[in-house]
């Protein structure tokens, strides 16, 4: 489709997208029966094969219909990455495009991503049901007012996100968090003043919880960086193939003690984790000014 307009190729990109959506919904709703109406030893092998292969099935889709618009991903990730061992994900986040590349890029190498999510979310079409029956954690967003009026909020909010959390320890996968919160938007970036050139200030309660929740079982965490082209990082520009040449870089970062501690209570340890997160947006926001000199 590198030929064909790019309106024409944002239409058939969605089509295909939203195909491999109801496709992927269809059959993990078929199984998601099967498991509750045949719930026999023999029969939990192939259930799980499903659970695990459905995901990678809707990823590939995904793929071909990127590739199709003649788009590519630049990909450099850090070595020793294992199907088998859990992780912390954190990246930038400009567009919705930005979970397609991600699991693109990290579905091969690492367990399935599992995002936290706003809980509006739960009760969008589709999403919110294969969202649900993976376990992905539903967590509340509140303002800084919507707080100041209601400070009972914030310990509710703590709370459901340690039971989320918890679900984790029972079913595999690595936790995805985007530490910024919300899309970028330039209006965003001005209301915030934030001092980044190309980011929003990250917020560090909700990935310092989940890794406390989390202990022993994450040892490692991923910080990815994804670059668009300058002026095309939304959605439709990712369905039209704008976006030419997207490129996602990641390194591996050991998660020492030092970065896991009580975030609600350990005012030092909040300062400390606060500090180390700030550092590591003001690398992402080098790394992105780099490439775009």
């Amino acid at each position: 489709m590198r030929y064909i307009p790019a309106p024409i190729k944002g239409v058939i990109s969605l089509i295909l997208y939203s195909i491999s959506l109801f496709f992927s919904f269809v059959m993990l709703f078929l199984t998601f029966l099967l498991e509750k109406l045949l719930p026999f030893g023999f029969m939990k092998k192939i259930i799980d094969m499903l659970y695990h292969e459905l995901p990678l099935l809707w990823i590939k889709m995904n793929r071909f219909a990127f590739r199709l618009t003649g788009s590519r991903l630049e990909i450099e990730l850090p070595s020793g990455l294992s199907m088998q061992t859990f992780y912390a994900v954190t990246s930038n986040h400009q567009s919705w495009a930005d979970i397609l590349i991600l699991y693109d890029a990290l579905s091969p190498h690492i367990s399935m991503l599992k995002f936290f999510m706003k809980k509006q979310l739960k009760w969008v079409p589709l999403v919110g049901q294969v969202t649900w029956i993976y376990g992905f954690p539903f967590l509340h967003r509140h303002t800084h007012a919507e707080l100041k009026k209601h400070p009972e909020w914030k310990q509710r909010d703590y709370e459901a996100a340690r039971k989320a959390c918890e679900r984790f320890k029972h079913q595999p996968g690595s936790i995805m968090i985007f530490a910024e919160g919300t899309r970028f938007t330039e209006k965003k970036h001005e209301k915030q003043q934030s001092l980044y050139r190309y980011l929003l200030k990250p917020k560090a309660g909700g990935l310092a919880l989940g890794l406390q929740c989390l202990g022993d079982k994450i040892n490692t965490l991923i910080d990815v960086t994804i670059i668009y082209p300058k002026d095309h990082h939304s959605f439709w520009d990712y369905c039209c193939g704008r976006a030419d040449k997207i490129i996602v870089k990641a390194k591996s970062i050991p998660l020492d003690n030092h970065l896991k501690g009580d975030y609600e209570n350990d005012y030092e340890f909040r300062r400390n984790f606060q500090r180390f997160l700030n550092q590591l947006w003001l690398e992402k926001d080098q790394l992105i000014n780099k490439e775009y000199s």
